[in-house]
Parts: structure tokens; C-alpha cells; sequence
């Protein structure tokens, strides 16, 4: 690490630093109040400090005066007072350093989990790759733990606790305090130096960690793939070199880190050389200039004591400052998972009876493509199955997707029963759906099964299940990747969550998709029965299944 490492930061970078202290800033908002908490019991720190260094003067300025007298009571006797403070103060401390821990770290715990409940459905949105939506909603939010939990109540405590002691210190010696004020300012100027330098390396050091985040998930996801065309080798050294390249990261921001370390040492322990100097030659009458004021041997021990209580505050800050450079790093990403989720619900819909759907010039656009959907119109009559065939990309699953929430709608507008479906308004609730690969997660059958109706009995559960054609035991384990469960049993399991469920609407997209012939038939009675009183949409590829629907759409 040389001094051209040190150097200020471009405007693009500040405003980029600034952008992020307001981000965070609206973040924690609501959790003002526990901020100031904790800050607060931050500051409080003084107080014991003040006493330590009281204490100590005064139990050793009263052992010379003791010494005079030869009883050893006597001279316990005067030390007692102020070792008692002394003592008293540390234990203060310890009592106020915990509490101000489990505070900070409540509110940690507090934040981060509201904030990826907020960030969770732009995990889902599909806007994001799964490296980047997962890499920010945890990484990403993690990285706000030390700002959280550390930087921003030290931040507050940096600012105010060294005025207060330089204050206590100016009620015994006004010459010190300004001594400690004096070398404040090449303290601040090395603080700011170092932090200039730790912001780009903090960013560059996130932006690995989520190449590798990134690249660990997908080699897990396509390890079946690896392992049958034996690239184990290549794609082991792929990670390794993602690991080497944030190690380097790593070691240089720990470098700027240890020379921020090196700077602030340096200055703290200056100060308190030359407070120290003072102190003595003022003890010993050897002062080159008339002595502003005169020290007893008790004031000149609280004068020293207190001198490095002055930096601690700021040597804290120093040391917790890339906790505010890692936080700064993963706003961007934040911002971005934060904008691919969607608007927020205001109403969930309930309809207990089968509505009438009617799309009206509705255009679906993902980002800055061509839109996927443009200026389509289609009704669907209450309790009709209508069938939308069409190739690949031509907006099928788009369509069902749209009425999920899942598809942003670029224009027109979504009409249930002759009424437009206001911006903010949920119709899932009112939706039974069964995708092209149904969600699994560890757990029985039954438990997956139960999805769909969290409140539905065994007894229910099991009579949806018969109606979708699952057999065997509900009791039988399913892992994550759905193993323990064929592909024609995995489509029978999105139809029995659709059989659960008793929605007015039911929605299936590509119900059949992969299957062979003889599963396919299988399947085409149960999404006969399945659809039977409800107002259907199928996405589908295969005529049979479209020869269900009482209307077949076709899309181009």
C-alpha cells in the first residue's frame, strides 16, 4: 500500500456514496427511535470513562499524603474512595458496552429481516438472474449488520463523546484540552484519508464476492451436467480462480484497513505523549514557559487516564468504517432487487364465484425488450375454458403469469366481471394454478400437497390427491430437486394444489408439457374434472389438451 493508493474519490463515486447514505437512510427509518437507543448507550460510555480516570486520580493522589502517616489503615483508608469509583465505573461500563450490543444487534435482526421480507418478491420477479437475486438478498443484506450494528451508533459517539471529555479535562486543565483539540485534526484528516482509499477496494471486494456467489450457485444447479461430461476439473478451477481474485480483493481492502489502523495509533499515541510530557513537567516545575495551570500528582494521573478515552470513540469509528464501505457496496444491489420486485399489494381479492376475465389491449414488456404481449384483447365467459396455443415466445405463460402478478403490465388494462383490476390489487387468492414444474420443498407429499390450503385436513389433502391420479404414500419424503417423484407424478401434484384449493379461477400452464403419449391421456380427464365450475385459462402446445377448452385461442 503506497500514498497514491490514497487519493480522492471521482465525482461519480461520491455521488454514488451519497445516493447509498440516502438509501440506507429511508431503509432504517422506521427504526429511528432504537437507533438513537443505541447510540445513545454508545455515548453514556463517557460517563464510566470519566469516573475511571477520577477514580484512579484520586486513590493515587492520596497515597503520597497517606505515606506521611506510617499506619498502613490510613493510607488503605484514602486509596478506598477512588479505587471504589474506580471499580464501580468499570463495572458501569462493562453493564453499558452489553447493553448497547444486544440493543444494536436487535435492531440488526429487526432490519434485516424486514428489509429481505420486502426484497423477497423481487427475488421471485425473474428480473434478476438467480446469482444476483440471491447473491444481494443475502450477502447483500448482511453486509448492513456492521453499519447497522457498529459504524452508525460509533459514528454519533465519534462526534460527541471527545467534546465531552476534552470538556472534562478542561475543568482540571484547560492547557491540555487544548492540546487533545489540537491534534484532533490530523486524527480526522489520516481517518478520512484511509477511508477514501477503503471505499473503492470494499466495492470491488462485494462485487467478487458475488461473481463467486454467483458462479458456486450455478455449478451446483448444473453438477449433474458437470459430472456427466466430466468437467469437473475445469469448472474446480473456474471457482478457484473466482476464490483467488476476492481473496486479493480481501487483502487489499484488510491492507488499507491496517494502514488506517497504523495512522490513527500513530496520531492517538502523540496526543497522549504529549499530554503525558506536559503533565510531567508541570509535576516537576520544568515547564520552558510560564505553566497556565498548576497539576497535583492526582489531577496530572486523571489528565492521563483520560487522554486516550478521547480517541477511542474515533479509533472505534476507524476500525468499523468498512462496515460502512461494505454496506455502501451492496446498496446498488439492494436497489436493484428492490426495483425488479413488485408493486406492493394493497388489496387481495376473494371471489366466491366464477368471474368473467377480460384482457383489454393489455402489452406485457419485460425491461427494455420488445414487449412479449401488444394491445391484446380476449374475454374469458364465466365458468369457459379457453385454450392459447401458439409457439414459443408468443406470450402464453405470459398471460397467466400477468393475472398471478408475476408479469408486469405495460398497458391496457385486466377487467373481472366487467371491473377493472386496480394497480395494487391481488387476484391470487381467488387463483388455483398449476405451472410447468411445480414448486417442491423438502418435506412429505402431503406437505406439498398442503401449499395450496395450509388450513386443509389429511382427509382433504388426501381426496385431492386421489382425484389428480397420486398414488402411494402421502407420508413419503420429497427432497428440494423433487426426488421421489416422477415427472407425470410432479404434474399431478400441481393438479391436486389445484384440486386443494377451491379458487373461482384456475389457471394451468403447460399441463402436460414433456410428457409421453399414454401420460398424457392420463392426465387429460383429471384436468377435465379439475376445470369443471371454475373460469379456466390453459397455456398449452398439445391439441389434446386444447380440445377440452371450450375455446381455443391462438397466439403469433
Amino acid at each position: 500500500m503506497t500514498a497514491t493508493d490514497i487519493q480522492s474519490p471521482d465525482p461519480a463515486s461520491k455521488e454514488a456514496s451519497r445516493a447509498a447514505a440516502n438509501w440506507l437512510s429511508a431503509a432504517t427509518a422506521p427504526w429511528k427511535k432504537r437507533a438513537t437507543l443505541s447510540a445513545a448507550l454508545v455515548i453514556a460510555d463517557v460517563v464510566p470513562a470519566i469516573g475511571f480516570a477520577a477514580g484512579l486520580g484520586l486513590a493515587l493522589g492520596a497515597i503520597v499524603p497517606a505515606l506521611a502517616d506510617p499506619g498502613a489503615a490510613s493510607v488503605l483508608k484514602a486509596v478506598t474512595p477512588g479505587a471504589a469509583l474506580a471499580v464501580g465505573s468499570l463495572l458501569l461500563r462493562g453493564v453499558l458496552g452489553q447493553a448497547a450490543t444486544l440493543s444494536a444487534s436487535h435492531l440488526s435482526q429487526s432490519i434485516k429481516s424486514a428489509l429481505r421480507g420486502r426484497l423477497m418478491s423481487g427475488v421471485f420477479s425473474g428480473k434478476l438472474s438467480d446469482s444476483e437475486a440471491m447473491a444481494a438478498a443475502v450477502e447483500g443484506v448482511d453486509a448492513l449488520d456492521g453499519f447497522i450494528t457498529r459504524f452508525r451508533p460509533i459514528k454519533t459517539a465519534a462526534v460527541v463523546s471527545p467534546l465531552v471529555l476534552i470538556a472534562a479535562a478542561a475543568v482540571v486543565s484547560p492547557f491540555t484540552a487544548g492540546i487533545l483539540v489540537f491534534t484532533l485534526l490530523p486524527f480526522v484528516i489520516g481517518m478520512a484519508l484511509t477511508g477514501m482509499a477503503a471505499a473503492a477496494e470494499s466495492r470491488r471486494q462485494f462485487v467478487a464476492m458475488e461473481r463467486l456467489s454467483g458462479l458456486f450457485l450455478d455449478r451446483i444447479r448444473a453438477l449433474p451436467a458437470i459430472l456427466a461430461f466430466q468437467s469437473e476439473t475445469q469448472q474446480s478451477r473456474q471457482i478457484a480462480r473466482a476464490s483467488d481474485e476476492l481473496a486479493r480483493r480481501t487483502s487489499k481492502v484488510l491492507k488499507v484497513a491496517f494502514l488506517s489502523s497504523a495512522i490513527l495509533e500513530f496520531f492517538s499515541a502523540l496526543a497522549v505523549a504529549l499530554v503525558a510530557v506536559y503533565c510531567g513537567f508541570n509535576l516537576l516545575r520544568l515547564l520552558p514557559f510560564p505553566a497556565p495551570d498548576v497539576l497535583t500528582l492526582g489531577q496530572a494521573f486523571f489528565l492521563l487516564a483520560l487522554a486516550p478515552e478521547v480517541y477511542q470513540p474515533m479509533r472505534r469509528l476507524a476500525a468499523a468504517y468498512h462496515d460502512r464501505q461494505a454496506a455502501d457496496s451492496a446498496v446498488p444491489h439492494l436497489q436493484a432487487l428492490e426495483q425488479a420486485a413488485p408493486a406492493a399489494v394493497t388489496r387481495s381479492i376473494n371471489l366466491h364465484h366464477a368471474p368473467a376475465l377480460t384482457f383489454d389491449k393489455v402489452t406485457i414488456t419485460y425491461g427494455d425488450a420488445a414487449p412479449v404481449i401488444s394491445d391484446f384483447s380476449l374475454t374469458v365467459p364465466t365458468g369457459r375454458t379457453i385454450a392459447l396455443i401458439g409457439a414459443s415466445g408468443t406470450g402464453k405463460s405470459s398471460l397467466i403469469h400477468l393475472l398471478l402478478g408475476l408479469s408486469p403490465l405495460s398497458g391496457g388494462q385486466i377487467l373481472i366481471d366487467g371491473e377493472p383490476l386496480a394497480s395494487g390489487e391481488d387476484l391470487s387468492a381467488s387463483i388455483a394454478y398449476a405451472g410447468q414444474a411445480p414448486m417442491v420443498i423438502p418435506g412429505t407429499l402431503e406437505d406439498n400437497i398442503r401449499i395450496a390450503l395450509p388450513q386443509a385436513s389429511t382427509r382433504q389433502i388426501m381426496e385431492a390427491a386421489a382425484k389428480a391420479g397420486l398414488r402411494g404414500d402421502l407420508a413419503r419424503n420429497i427432497d428440494e430437486r423433487g426426488g421421489g417423484l416422477s415427472g407425470g407424478e410432479r404434474r399431478r401434484l400441481g393438479l391436486a394444489r389445484a384440486f386443494l384449493k377451491p379458487a373461482p379461477i384456475l389457471l394451468l400452464d403447460e399441463p402436460t408439457a414433456h410428457l409421453d403419449a399414454a401420460s398424457e391421456q392420463a392426465l387429460l380427464a383429471i384436468i377435465k374434472q379439475a376445470s369443471e365450475g371454475r373460469t379456466t385459462l390453459i397455456a398449452t402446445h398439445s391439441d389434446a389438451v386444447a380440445a377440452l377448452a371450450d375455446t381455443v385461442v391462438e397466439l403469433s
